[in-house]
């Protein structure tokens, strides 16, 4: 590798707070605490929350809210976003929330920022302030937010806590458009891998040739999103992802749902044009399925590939302690 060795990445966590089928979403906080507790220990960098909504399966809608709660329950680990989607919220509401959760927790909370719904869009229009407000709106909001936490004595509206405080600012996408933003205002990007893995590279490159130093930021630097499905054998990876297979399925068929579990057999559940769009959906470098062996090498072929600066790792798995131990695993594989 040109840049940073293998065993050099930072990992980081990018946590959906699960809600399992015959669970509740006050266990998938409790689950969400625990996770973070278990990965601050084995060194990752951050834990991030993504904002979604009407989601039976997702229980971080309120995200702010639970950043601040595994925040509270943790001693190190950066918390944040990933992401706050800005067209839903008023940018004024989301520098005070994450000025309050600076000024509770100095040096360890990041803002990541998208520009989707987060949701389909009755849920988006019902989340909006202005039912005229666009995705389109979102550079001048990114520029309002920074405008907030920058503050000034010409500034008629303060945010209170949230003015002269230094909190990250991300810029997360899944296409080209944050990874020019993010650019031109040198900031650090953050790429979805794990669910638009063909746009992985043509984002990285407009991000890195176009990219501005800034006085936060004075060379680039990408977070890229995988999904992660490690266990103790490449056959029982397979069988838990079958979690996450079910999972995009009620999503492709407009029903969503809650975190199922494994199934012995797919084909007993799909038909055979059902099973192939989700193998189809599952199949890039960014979704690693296997034992330890399996994942340290298409990690490493990923992190080659990508001259990725840091990796956050998602892991869609039903069961508590197999989610926990993938996290180990992964971890072992970077010492």
């Amino acid at each position: 590798m040109t840049s940073k060795q293998f065993n050099q990445i930072p990992l980081s966590v990018l946590d959906l707070a699960p809600i399992t089928e015959g669970s509740t979403a006050e266990q998938s906080f409790k689950n969400s605490v625990e996770l973070a507790q278990h990965v601050e220990k084995w060194g990752f960098n951050r834990f991030w929350l993504a904002e979604h909504h009407n989601m039976p399966g997702i229980a971080s809608s309120a995200t702010s809210v639970i950043i601040g709660h595994i925040a509270g329950a943790t001693k190190s680990i950066r918390v944040g976003s990933g992401g706050i989607m800005l067209p839903n919220h008023a940018t004024l509401v989301i520098a005070e929330q994450f000025g309050t959760l600076e000024t509770l927790y100095p040096e360890r909370i990041d803002l990541g920022l998208g520009r989707a719904p987060g949701s389909d869009q009755a849920t988006s229009y019902a989340l909006r302030r202005t039912l005229n407000m666009r995705v389109d709106d979102f550079p001048a909001q990114v520029e309002e937010l920074q405008g907030y936490f920058e503050g000034g004595d010409e500034s008629r509206v303060h945010a209170v806590p949230g003015e002269g405080l230094e909190i990250p600012i991300w810029l997360l996408g899944s296409s080209g458009f944050s990874a020019q933003l993010s650019a031109h205002k040198g900031l650090p990007f953050s790429f979805a891998s794990h669910f638009a893995p063909d746009y992985t590279i043509p984002a990285l490159n407009l991000y890195r040739d176009n990219f501005k130093p800034s006085r936060v930021l004075q060379e680039p630097y990408a977070m890229l999103g995988v999904n992660i499905i490690a266990a103790d054998t490449d056959e029982e990876a397979q069988w838990l992802a079958t979690s996450q297979q079910q999972q995009l399925l009620s999503i492709r068929s407009g029903r969503p749902s809650k975190l199922k579990p494994p199934i012995d057999n797919a084909d007993e559940v799909w038909s055979a044009a059902e099973l192939a769009a989700v193998d189809k959906s599952l199949e890039s470098d960014a979704t690693i399925i296997g034992g330890p062996d399996t994942v340290k090498r298409q990690l490493e072929n990923f992190i080659e590939k990508t001259k990725a600066d840091e990796v956050i790792v998602n892991a869609q798995i039903f069961d508590q302690k197999a989610r926990l131990r993938s996290y180990e695993i992964v971890a072992e594989m970077m010492d």
